[in-house]
């Protein structure tokens, strides 16, 4: 059967599916307009680390990072692993103190952690404004790689940007948070069963026509942890945005309230740490059989590093293919919900607008996002990281108010100071020069998100040890 066709029959069953699981969630968690924006306290551990998992784990996986390790080898999986140790240390040490503050203090929307610590309306309205700035090229690489599953089918570009649109506004304002968890938990899986199938199915097909993929790793130089793309500078600055990720990004960090309790916290961040690890191996091993498959002629030459899962996906069977594609979309659709809500909520809760700003906010991101989606800009993974770029200078103030509760607030001014001179340093580069080579340029030997960071710590530790002295 044509794939194009069951892709579709597929797509319009994970749609109803997605949609009744929906607004099953807004009749069942549904209570209050805090429950709305973050259900905070409410999740036990499995439903947590789902949405957790899920909200992470974008199509910049199944087709960002497999076109990256099919192009640069396994120092990808250096890059992602960084990612992933980095988070479970932050949710082990720094995210435990999030989740404890969050139920004290009562906060809903991630840029609370900063407004309400700081006790700075204005740091509020700063960082809300910057989540929807930042954010938007973040969202429009879920539109992406979305797009590329659709024109990849023949079925057009733009036609599966408008799908994408229609269910992540209907998935978002149906129960906000409780619709968007539930319906990460039904995504969640489906992209691990779906890349786990497509691994199953390589083993085979390589097996079978006698495809030696370590040799082809080995003559293209891809096995190597530097290689010829992974330099200590490149990979200091593809790591280091998201590294910091759990910290800066407001949909994990809104993720980090809604355990219900201390247990359904630790399941969370082990669930999510089995999780992450399977499926970036699932993911990376993708990627590199690709390019062994490539180099003999066994899938169509990719024009792109976004058009390998396509391509791929081209000589898989037709099922096994159809159902990769629509997780794909289900990797996509559950970040931008997420990040949707997150920017909705920061600003409804910042200017105190109520839900009628939080249900425009949803429509006017998710309108802007496909606008550049149709643009097609930089690679997705670029893309990605640039958005991670921009939210970098958040992270010394955060990780300084969460530790330092108590004292954060004598230095209000620092953080505003430290917010602003980061974004500044952040914006400067990535309009200059432009997202990848913002990733690639040294400037005085130093990669750019390192200088970044630097930037945003000085004000933070200047004034701590002014108030010392």
């Amino acid at each position: 059967m044509n794939v194009a066709l069951l892709f579709a029959v597929m797509f319009v069953v994970f749609s109803v599916v997605g949609t009744a699981i929906a607004w099953f969630a807004r009749r069942v968690g549904l209570q209050t307009i805090e429950d709305f924006y973050a259900a905070v306290g409410r999740f036990g551990g499995f439903l947590a680390a789902m949405t957790y998992a899920a909200t992470t784990y974008s199509s910049f996986m199944l087709v960002g990072l497999v076109g990256l390790a099919y192009a640069t080898g396994v120092g990808s999986l250096g890059f992602e692993l960084a990612y992933l140790l980095a988070t479970i240390g932050f949710l082990c040490l720094w995210g435990s103190r999030v989740w404890m503050l969050a139920r004290s203090r009562g906060f809903v929307s991630p840029s609370e952690l900063l407004s309400g610590l700081y006790s700075s309306r204005l740091l509020g309205l700063i960082v809300s404004l910057l989540y929807l700035v930042a954010l938007i090229p973040y969202v429009s690489a879920q539109f992406i790689g979305v797009g590329r599953v659709f024109e990849g089918l023949g079925l057009g570009f733009t036609t599966g940007v408008g799908a994408m649109l229609v269910l992540s506004i209907v998935w978002t304002v149906l129960a906000g948070m409780w619709s968007v968890a539930a319906t990460d938990a039904f995504q969640g899986m489906w992209m691990l069963a779906t890349s786990f199938g497509l691994l199953v199915w390589l083993v085979g097909f390589t097996s079978s026509a006698n495809v030696d993929v370590g040799v082809v790793l080995e003559k293209y130089d891809l096995l190597s942890v530097g290689g010829r793309f992974w330099s200590p500078a490149v990979f200091v600055s593809f790591t280091m945005p998201w590294m910091f990720f759990a910290v800066t990004n407001p949909q994990v960090v809104q993720r980090l309230y809604t355990p219900r309790d201390s247990s359904a916290y630790r399941r969370m961040v082990l669930m999510f740490a089995v999780y992450g690890l399977v499926f970036t191996a699932f993911v990376v091993y993708i990627g590199l059989v690709a390019r062994a498959l490539a180099d003999y002629h066994l899938i169509p030459l990719p024009k792109t590093r976004d058009q390998v899962t396509p391509c791929l996906l081209a000589v898989a069977p037709p099922l096994l293919a159809a159902a990769t594609y629509v997780g794909i979309v289900a990797a996509s659709l559950s970040t931008v919900d997420s990040i949707v809500l997150s920017i909705a909520s920061a600003l409804a809760r910042e200017t105190g607008r109520g839900k009628m700003l939080a249900y425009t906010s949803i429509l006017l991101v998710n309108l802007a996002a496909a606008s550049i989606a149709l643009v097609k800009p930089a690679p997705i993974v670029e893309m990605s990281v640039l958005s991670s770029l921009l939210l970098l200078p958040l992270a010394p103030a955060t990780i300084y108010a969460v530790y330092r509760p108590h004292e954060a607030v004598k230095h209000r001014l620092a953080a505003v100071v430290s917010v602003l001179v980061g974004v500044l340093v952040a914006f400067t580069a990535a309009i200059l020069l432009g997202p990848r080579k913002t990733l690639t340029t040294l400037v005085a030997g130093a990669p750019i998100p390192l200088l970044v960071l630097v930037t945003s710590t000085i004000p933070i530790i200047a004034s701590i040890l002014v108030k010392k002295s």
